[in-house]
């Protein structure tokens, strides 16, 4: 099962908006070096709503192939639409993907009831894990732990990544859902806690630039060590703010470039790279993360 540190990795792009492979694979053995735990590939941190779903799979395939079984690798396979997620999940479920993650359908605002019936259509359409995906700042709907809790036996869902920053949400997922169910947090700046809580793993955004002291952080949670977690932490806290000083990811993209992580910040529209007065805040926090920039 995927515990620890996971990165909700970017997807890098060239100056024309097509997909820098190169890059790409840059940062699969980056973060295979680093440590990270898991790599998530077209989550929505990789910009999965403004890619096709033939580009989409192309850039999971290419990650899965980049991997070559170092480290697990969860493929992206939400949609705001019930059938365009089950294609994208028959798709995935052929290229090697360890598991795959749903984010709710968004704009739709569906009721717990759709919830639930979308989320067992697609997971009826494979044998692979499913992780659900709850982030309702971005999606408008909030799936609340009791609809969780209506979906924990079907066999192949496994976990859920929760992204409110709600702690409290932790001892009710844990009481409803069992102590296997796997428990992510999807917000960075209440992660360390979210783990001490009882939580598994964080998908994360600042992964993307900080994977070392992330896995650190995360480690050290999960064996108990609060000393050394909140010291980490530490280190790292300004980028939990930064990094959403614009929307996600246009900041980390921004940042990773000028790690020389990838060759340039481009990102699709409707967003558009990181506005210069917000370079210098970024700057900052990335100085008080010890990160060398270009």
């Amino acid at each position: 099962m995927i515990n620890g540190s996971i990165v909700a990795l970017i997807t890098p792009m060239n100056s024309d908006g097509s997909v820098d492979y190169a890059s790409l694979e840059k940062l699969v053995e980056y973060h295979i070096a680093q440590g990270t735990d898991a790599i998530v590939a077209v989550g929505t941190t990789g910009e999965s709503a403004t890619l096709p779903l033939s580009e989409h799979i192309a850039v999971v395939s290419h990650t899965v192939k980049f991997a070559a079984g170092r480290v697990p690798v969860i493929g992206g396979n939400g949609a705001n639409a019930t059938a365009e997620a089950i294609e994208l999940t028959k798709a995935q479920s052929k290229i090697g993907v360890a598991a795959m993650l749903g984010v709710t359908p968004y704009y739709n605002k569906p009721t717990p009831k759709g919830l639930i019936a979308h989320y067992k259509a697609v997971a009826a359409s494979t044998d692979i894990p499913q992780i659900l995906y709850n982030v309702p700042g971005r999606t408008a709907v909030d799936m609340l732990p009791e609809t969780v809790a209506e979906l924990v036996n079907v066999a192949n869902i496994i976990g859920v990544k929760e992204a409110t920053g709600d702690l409290s949400r932790v001892a009710r997922l844990r009481a409803l859902c069992g102590q296997d169910f796997k428990l992510y947090s999807g917000d960075d700046a209440t992660s360390r806690e979210f783990l001490q809580l009882g939580g598994d793993g964080v998908i994360s955004v600042a992964n993307n630039i900080v994977p070392k002291q992330f896995k650190a952080m995360c480690e050290a949670a999960l064996k108990g060590d609060s000393v050394k977690a909140l010291a980490v932490e530490a280190e790292i806290k300004s980028l939990f703010s930064a990094l959403f000083c614009e929307a996600n990811p246009i900041p980390v993209k921004w940042a990773a470039h000028r790690m020389g992580l990838i060759n340039n910040g481009h990102i699709r529209l409707p967003l558009t790279e990181l506005s210069p007065e917000y370079h210098g805040l970024l700057l900052e926090a990335m100085k008080n993360a010890h990160i060398e920039v270009q």
